[in-house]
C-alpha cells in the first residue's frame, strides 16, 4: 500500500484522533492553567504533597477504567454488539454494566470513606512520621473519593459513545474537570481551612458534572440508559473476567506511577509534589497523542477483526504508529533539552522558586526519556484487546510491574536502607521514580511488540519502516536546534521565549521532516481538501 492509499484508508481514524485530540489538547490547557494556579499558591509544600497524593486515587481509578481496563473489555464488546445484533442488544450491555459498575462502585467508596487512614498508609507511606500533613492528606482523601465512583461511571458512558464513533462529548467531559478546578481555587479559597480543600472541593462537584453531561451525550446519540437492578449475567462475567487482567495489563503505565507515589512518599518533603509538576508537562503530550489514537484506533480494530479483515487491521495499526511516533519523537526530545525553561515558564511564580524549577525539570526529563514507549503502549495494546486477548498484556504488565519496583528501589537505596549503609548507595531522589518509569515502560513496550509481532497482530508496512528513521532524524535536528536557541530566545522575556522557542522548534522539525520525506505532504494536503 502506497502513502496515499495508505493515508486514504485511515481517514477515519485520523479524524477521530483529531476530534480526541483536539478536545484533550483544550482540557491540557486549562490543566496547565490549574497548576499554574496551584503552584503559584502553594508551591511544593506539605499542602501539595498532600492534596497530590489525595487526588491521585481516584484519578488512577480514572486513568484505569476511563483509559485502561474497561475501555479495552467494554469497548469491542458493544462495538461488535452494535454491529453484528444492532442497538437494542448493544444497549442491553451497556444497561447491565451500568447497574452492576454502580453497585460495587458505591460499595467501594463507602468502603474507601471508611478505612481511608489505612488507605493512605499504603498509597504514601512515608507521611506517617509527619501525623499533620497525614491527617491532612486523609482529609482531602476523603473529600475527593467520591470523584473515582463519577468518574467511572462517567467512563462507562465514554466507552459507549466511543463504541457508537461519538467522540466529542467523552473527549470534552474532561474540560470540565479544570474548568471547575480553576473555579474552585479562586472563588471558594477563602472559605475553607486550604487551598488543598478547595481544590478536593472542585475535584469532586466536577465529577457530577462531567457524568451529567455525558448522560445526555449518549441520550442525544439515541442509546438512553437505564440503570435495572444489578444482575451479574454471562455477558457481565466475561465483562469482569476481560477487565481484571486489563487492570494491570492496559495500565501498567498508571500502576508505575502507584508505585512511585509509594516510594516518593518515603523521600524528602515535596518529592510528590515535583513529580506532579513534571508528570502533568509531560501528560500533554501522551494525552493528546496517546489517549487520541488509543482511543480512536480500538473501535475500528474491533469491527476490522470482527469483519476478518486482517490485512486493513495490520493497516490501521501501522497508521496508528506512524501518527503517534511522528508527534511523539520530537515532544519527547524537546521536553528533555528545554525541561527547565517549560517547567520554569508555566509554574516558576509566588511558592514555586527557581530551585524547585531545577528540581521540577529533572524529574520531567526523566519522564520525557520513556514518552514514546508510554504513548506506544496506548497504540500496541488495542491490537490485543481487539481480539479479545487480555492474557498477553497483563503478563507483561505484571513483570513490568516488578522491574519498575525493583528499579525505583535501586535507584533510592540510599534512601531506604539503614543509615549505617545508606551513604554507599545510589540516591537520585526526585529522579529515580520517573526514571524507573521510563525504563520499565520501554521494557513494557519492546516485549509487547515482539509478542505482538510472533502473533502476526503486528507487521510493520513499507511505509511506516520508509518514515520512521526519518521522523528520527527529524526530530534530533530540531532538539539541537532547541539547545542552542536557547540562551538567545530568553534574553527578551520568559513567555517570549518559551513561545519562539517552541514556534523555531515546531518549524525545524516540520521542514526537516517534509525535506527527509518523513510525511508525504501532498497526499496529507489531498486528503484534507478531500474532508
Amino acid at each position: 500500500m502506497d502513502g496515499d492509499a495508505a493515508l486514504t484508508a485511515a481517514r477515519p481514524m485520523l479524524k477521530s484522533v483529531l476530534t480526541v485530540g483536539g478536545w484533550t489538547m483544550l482540557s491540557r490547557v486549562l490543566g496547565f492553567i490549574r497548576d499554574m494556579l496551584m503552584a503559584d499558591l502553594i508551591g511544593a509544600g506539605a499542602i501539595a504533597d498532600a492534596f497530590f497524593v489525595a487526588n491521585k486515587l481516584p484519578n488512577l481509578f480514572r486513568r484505569l477504567f476511563g483509559e485502561g481496563a474497561f475501555n479495552a473489555a467494554f469497548v469491542p464488546e458493544f462495538s461488535g454488539l452494535l454491529a453484528t445484533e444492532g442497538p437494542s442488544a448493544a444497549r442491553r450491555f451497556a444497561q447491565e454494566a451500568i447497574s452492576v459498575m454502580v453497585f460495587w462502585l458505591g460499595a467501594l467508596t463507602i468502603a474507601g470513606e471508611i478505612f481511608m487512614p489505612a488507605i493512605m498508609h499504603v498509597f504514601a507511606p512515608g507521611f506517617a512520621a509527619m501525623p499533620d500533613k497525614f491527617a491532612l492528606t486523609v482529609d482531602l482523601a476523603r473529600i475527593t473519593f467520591p470523584y473515582l465512583m463519577l468518574i467511572c461511571l462517567a467512563a462507562l458512558l465514554s466507552g459507549a459513545l466511543n463504541g457508537m464513533e461519538h467522540f466529542a462529548a467523552a473527549a470534552a467531559a474532561p474540560v470540565l474537570y479544570n474548568m471547575f478546578a480553576i473555579a474552585a481555587l479562586i472563588g471558594l479559597t477563602p472559605f475553607v481551612p486550604t487551598v488543598g480543600h478547595a481544590a478536593a472541593w472542585g475535584v469532586s462537584a466536577s465529577g457530577v458534572v462531567q457524568l451529567t453531561l455525558l448522560a445526555w451525550a449518549v441520550h442525544r446519540a439515541g442509546m438512553p440508559l437505564r440503570i435495572p437492578r444489578p444482575r451479574l449475567t454471562p455477558a457481565m462475567k466475561l465483562l469482569f473476567r476481560r477487565m481484571a487482567p486489563g487492570l494491570i495489563g492496559a495500565s501498567a503505565a498508571q500502576l508505575n506511577q502507584a508505585v512511585d507515589l509509594i516510594i516518593a512518599s518515603l523521600l524528602p518533603a515535596g518529592t510528590v509534589s515535583l513529580l506532579y509538576y513534571a508528570d502533568r508537562i509531560q501528560q500533554l503530550p501522551l494525552g493528546v497523542i496517546g489517549v487520541a489514537v488509543g482511543t480512536a484506533l480500538l473501535p475500528m480494530l474491533s469491527r476490522q477483526v470482527r469483519g476478518g479483515d486482517a490485512a486493513a487491521a495490520l493497516s490501521s495499526l501501522n497508521r496508528a504508529i506512524e501518527y503517534a511516533l511522528f508527534l511523539t519523537l520530537p515532544a519527547a526530545l524537546a521536553l528533555t533539552v528545554s525541561a527547565f525553561p517549560i517547567i520554569w515558564v508555566l509554574f516558576g511564580r509566588g511558592a514555586f522558586h527557581v530551585e524547585t524549577a531545577h528540581l521540577a525539570a529533572q524529574s520531567l526529563a526523566a519522564y520525557a526519556i520513556g514518552l514514546p514507549a508510554v504513548v506506544l503502549l496506548k497504540v500496541l495494546a488495542p491490537a490485543a484487546f481487539a481480539r479479545g486477548d487480555t492474557a498477553l498484556p497483563v503478563k507483561i504488565g505484571m513483570v513490568t510491574l516488578a522491574v519498575n519496583f525493583l528499579l525505583n528501589i535501586v535507584f533510592n537505596a540510599g534512601a531506604l536502607a539503614p543509615a549505617s549503609i545508606a551513604g554507599s548507595l545510589p540516591l537520585l531522589e526526585h529522579i529515580g521514580p520517573p526514571l524507573a518509569t521510563s525504563v520499565a515502560a520501554t521494557f513494557n513496550v519492546v516485549v509487547l511488540a515482539v509478542a505482538l509481532h510472533r502473533r502476526g497482530h503486528l507487521v510493520a508496512d513499507t511505509v511506516l519502516l520508509h518514515r520512521l528513521p526519518r521522523m528520527g532524524v527529524a526530530a534530533v535536528a530540531m532538539a539541537v536546534t532547541l539547545w542552542f536557541a536557547e540562551a538567545p530566545l530568553f534574553q527578551f522575556g520568559r513567555w517570549f521565549g518559551l513561545i519562539s522557542l517552541v514556534t523555531v522548534g515546531m518549524s525545524v522539525y516540520g521542514v526537516a521532516a517534509l525535506l527527509l520525506g518523513a510525511f508525504d505532504a501532498r497526499a496529507l494536503w489531498r486528503m484534507a481538501r478531500r474532508a
